[in-house]
């Protein structure tokens, strides 16, 4: 095998690597920051641990797309609830256009290190929503927070935990089924 052929196959084989290592890495980088809560990702959960006596106070903040013509706002703009105690908030949304949109909301927590500890057990966001023309919906999130954050020498000076939520129009509908 000639000099050549051998740096032109192994220059292929770069490549392949490269695009195949691109293509995983936003999934590998959602696994990464869900098991480690960097970024403010927060948690999935089935069910909340159980209460201590320890009050954390969460804030709701909204945002859409300028491309999606909604108005999203959450029904109250913050709540005290109780480390591992299920919570639950709800938020409206309504269509402002004389057509059906389907949007997606991506979701966040601030400050970053209490993402760890801010669990959903069930929220709008992990599924896309379509609303008819001038459509109002209420939509819930359950969660709680974990009582774990009070260990966590970088989370004690936590008294408030912003829950963030920004909606995006969705190209096309999922398939439903």
């Amino acid at each position: 095998m000639t000099r050549k052929l051998r740096t032109a196959i192994l220059a292929g084989i770069g490549v392949c690597c490269m695009t195949g290592l691109g293509y995983a890495s936003v999934p590998l980088y959602r696994l990464f920051c869900q098991a480690t809560g960097l970024n403010g990702t927060t948690q999935r959960g089935l069910a909340a641990p159980g209460a201590i006596n320890q009050q954390v106070t969460v804030a709701f903040d909204t945002n859409v797309d300028p491309k999606l013509k909604w108005t999203f706002e959450p029904v109250q703009r913050s709540e005290t609830v109780q480390l591992g105690a299920r919570s639950m908030a709800f938020f409206t949304a309504t269509n402002n256009t004389d057509h059906e949109i389907t949007g997606s909301a991506t979701f966040n927590v601030s400050p970053a290190q209490a993402g760890l500890y801010f669990t959903k057990i069930q929220c709008f966001c992990f599924n896309q929503q379509t609303l008819k023309p001038h459509e109002t919906v209420r939509m819930p999130v359950i969660f709680f927070v974990d009582p774990k954050i009070a260990a966590d020498p970088d989370a004690k000076d936590v008294n408030t935990i912003t829950l963030s939520y920004t909606f995006y129009p969705v190209d096309s509908p999922a398939p439903k089924g």
